[in-house]
C-alpha cells in the first residue's frame, strides 16, 4: 500500500508572525493533494480553530488540533524554545486550551506567551509533542555539541508525554538541517524515540514565499533588502505533496 503523508506543522495567517496560509485555501489544497488530514499549529493560539474545523469538515478531511508553543527557559540567561503540541483526543484539546490561556495570563517572558515545563507535565494527558527540529531545546543542544544534554532533554520529554514525543526533521534548504538530522537520528536510535518529517509550512505555494517574507519584515520592522535582516525561512516551506515528501525523505521512510 502506498504510504500517505499528513502535514503536522502549518502556520496560518492567524500566526500573525510568520504565516500566510489562508484556512479555506489550505483545506482545498489538502483535498487536491489527496491527503486525509492536516494540522494547523499557529503560534500560541487557537484563533483559526473554528474556521479551520468548519473548512476541514466541509472538505471531508480531518482537522488536527495543535499549536506551536514557547517553553520557558530553565535558566534566566536563555531564550524560550519552541515545541509543537498536538491534541490526540478531547482531553488533549481541553488541556491544550488551558495551557494556551495560562501562557498568556501567567507566562509572559520577553514579550512571548510561554509555558513552564512543569505546567506542561501537569497537563500532558491527551497530548503528543514534536520537538520543533533544530530550533527546539533538543535541537539546540545537538547543534551546540551537547549530546548528553540533548539525551537528557529527550528522555524527560518522553517521560512527560508517556512516549508520545517525536524528534522532528526538516529538509527545507536552511542552514544546519542535515547536520541536525544526522545527530537527531543517532539520538532517536539510541533512545528508541520516533522521528517525524514535517515541512514547517508557512505558505501553500512556492511562489508565495516573497509575500510571506513581506509579512515577516512587517512584523520585524525590517525591509526586504535590509542586509542585516535574518533569513529564517526558505522557499521550500510550502505545502508539499505526499510524493514530494516521500522523495525528500527516501532515506528515512519511517519519518513519513
Amino acid at each position: 500500500m502506498k504510504p500517505s503523508f499528513v502535514h503536522l506543522r502549518v502556520h496560518s495567517e492567524y500566526s500573525l508572525v510568520d504565516g500566510v496560509v489562508r484556512v479555506k485555501e489550505l483545506a482545498e489544497a489538502v483535498v487536491e493533494k489527496r491527503m486525509p488530514a492536516v494540522a494547523i499549529t499557529d503560534v500560541a493560539n487557537f484563533f483559526a480553530l473554528v474556521k479551520f474545523y468548519k473548512a476541514a469538515s466541509n472538505a471531508g478531511i480531518k482537522p488536527i488540533v495543535a499549536s506551536d508553543i514557547w517553553v520557558a527557559p530553565e535558566k534566566e540567561n536563555e531564550d524560550p524554545t519552541p515545541l509543537v503540541l498536538v491534541a490526540k483526543n478531547e482531553t488533549g484539546y481541553r488541556n491544550l486550551s488551558e495551557l494556551l490561556s495560562r501562557a498568556f495570563t501567567e507566562g509572559q517572558v520577553m514579550g512571548r506567551a510561554t509555558l513552564r515545563k512543569d505546567w506542561i507535565r501537569a497537563q500532558s494527558e491527551g497530548l503528543l509533542a514534536l520537538s520543533a527540529g533544530k530550533d527546539g531545546d533538543v535541537g539546540k543542544a545537538l547543534m551546540g555539541g551537547n549530546p548528553e544534554t540533548a539525551e537528557a532533554l529527550t528522555q524527560d520529554w518522553l517521560s512527560i508525554f508517556h512516549g508520545d514525543f517525536y524528534l522532528e526533521l526538516h529538509r527545507t534548504g536552511r542552514a544546519g538541517e542535515e547536520d541536525y538530522i544526522y545527530h537527531a537520528v543517532e539520538l532517536a536510535l539510541k533512545l528508541d524515540c520516533a522521528v517525524v518529517a514535517t515541512n514547517d509550512v508557512r505558505f501553500i505555494k512556492r511562489e508565495e514565499f516573497e509575500a510571506h517574507e513581506v509579512r515577516v519584515c512587517i512584523h520585524d520592522s525590517r525591509t526586504l533588502d535590509d542586509p542585516r535582516r535574518e533569513r529564517r525561512y526558505s522557499e521550500e516551506q510550502y505545502l508539499k505533496s505526499t510524493d514530494e515528501m516521500i522523495a525528500l525523505f527516501s532515506d528515512l521512510p519511517e519519518a513519513i
